[in-house]
């Protein structure tokens, strides 16, 4: 039961290859094996491939089966379609778009597989790469808040330096009238004379004016801050919203970019594993020698060939001799006077109703 599902996997006639012999069926039997066992490693690639896509197990069984059963029919066709010759510059130049074509599935196959085998070395790329991304978004999105906060700042400390400004002419127009009171300065009269108290009250004018610029001041830099806060806030949420798109930054693509930042020798060896197992049956039926399936094979299609084109030689020598047939029967009918004079009667008797039909219209025009 198992040696005939092999067979036919292998795209054998299983009709002529009854009449062969064991070692031959075993043959055959070898190559379907190699081709059903190559679909089964395509299913499971191709469902892991899909998983880092899909993320889901039952669409990527589903998809993988279909890919497992595409590749299985594209081995299939392969290997039954290359025929046994006996040249073998014939028979490479048959089979080289096959094996050209065996090479491509073996690159779809490994890939997947090479995937999941540097698994963890692909997921500390992976981490270096998101990291980096990381710092970059946080830059980039710095980028659009630092002008912003800056200029912000700067104006708190435009604000601070005006109430600084001011408290310094405060305690200058200070120290003069203190001076001018104890007489170190000014008029150097000891005692608070008239020019104390206008130094005094121009002291106390600009002290009022310095606690209403602190009131002012004080009002512009608290919104200021609350400016600065809500854009902080901003900068936060928008690297909170972004971090989810880094942190799935691990599908199929980006696993491919990552193993190829790992060395690339073991992923070599895997896919000349495959290569060799994809290219295997092909590889068997050419080595092989010209055996009695071939033989019985090439009787079988040669048979209908022969059949075929007899069937066209006799139906193209009938079409000719029913030319040349009646050819001569219309010739020999050319030369009759009785046909000659009957359609001379029928044409006459056509021109009359024609005359006949052309006068009752005249008339009825009339």
């Amino acid at each position: 039961m198992l040696k005939q599902f092999f067979i036919i996997c292998s795209g054998a006639d299983t009709d002529i290859l009854e009449q062969c012999s064991k070692g031959e069926q075993n043959k055959y039997a070898g190559i379907g094996a190699t081709v059903f066992f190559t679909a089964v490693i395509a299913f499971i690639a191709g469902s892991y491939a899909l998983y880092t896509v899909f993320d889901n197990v039952y669409t990527s069984i589903f998809f993988g089966l279909i890919w497992g059963l595409l590749i299985f029919n594209l081995d299939r066709y392969i290997v039954s379609t290359i025929k046994k010759t006996g040249n073998i510059i014939n028979e490479l130049i048959q089979a080289s778009p096959r094996i050209l074509l065996a090479i491509i599935i073996a690159i779809v196959i490994s890939k997947p597989l090479e995937l999941k085998i540097f698994e963890k070395e692909i997921n500390q790329v992976l981490l270096e790469q998101k990291n980096e991304l990381t710092l970059a978004n946080k830059n980039q999105i710095s980028e659009q808040f630092t002008p912003t906060i800056a200029s912000l700042q700067s104006e708190i400390t435009n604000l601070q330096k005006d109430i600084e400004t001011k408290e310094a002419e405060v305690n200058a127009l200070y120290n003069t009238y203190i001076s001018e009171a104890e007489g170190t300065a000014g008029t150097k009269l000891l005692g608070k004379g008239p020019v104390y108290k206008e130094k005094r009250e121009k002291h106390d004018a600009l002290l009022a004016e310095l606690e209403q610029l602190k009131v002012e001041n004080k009002a512009k830099i608290v919104a200021i801050e609350n400016q600065i806060a809500q854009l902080k806030d901003d900068y936060e949420n928008q690297v909170t919203t972004t971090q989810p798109i880094i942190s799935n930054f691990d599908g199929l693509m980006a696993r491919v970019n990552a193993l190829g930042k790992l060395p690339w020798l073991p992923s070599f060896f895997i896919f000349l594993l495959f290569l060799a197992i994809e290219t295997s049956p092909i590889l068997a039926k050419l080595l092989s020698p010209k055996s009695a399936y071939d033989y019985k094979l090439e009787d079988q299609e040669t048979t209908i060939k022969t059949n075929v084109l007899q069937n066209k030689s006799q139906r193209d020598a009938m079409l000719k001799a029913d030319f040349a047939i009646n050819d001569r029967i219309y010739t020999d009918l050319e030369n009759e006077d009785e046909l000659y004079t009957y359609k001379r009667k029928k044409a006459r008797e056509l021109m009359q109703l024609q005359a006949d039909a052309f006068f009752k219209h005249q008339k009825n025009v009339l």
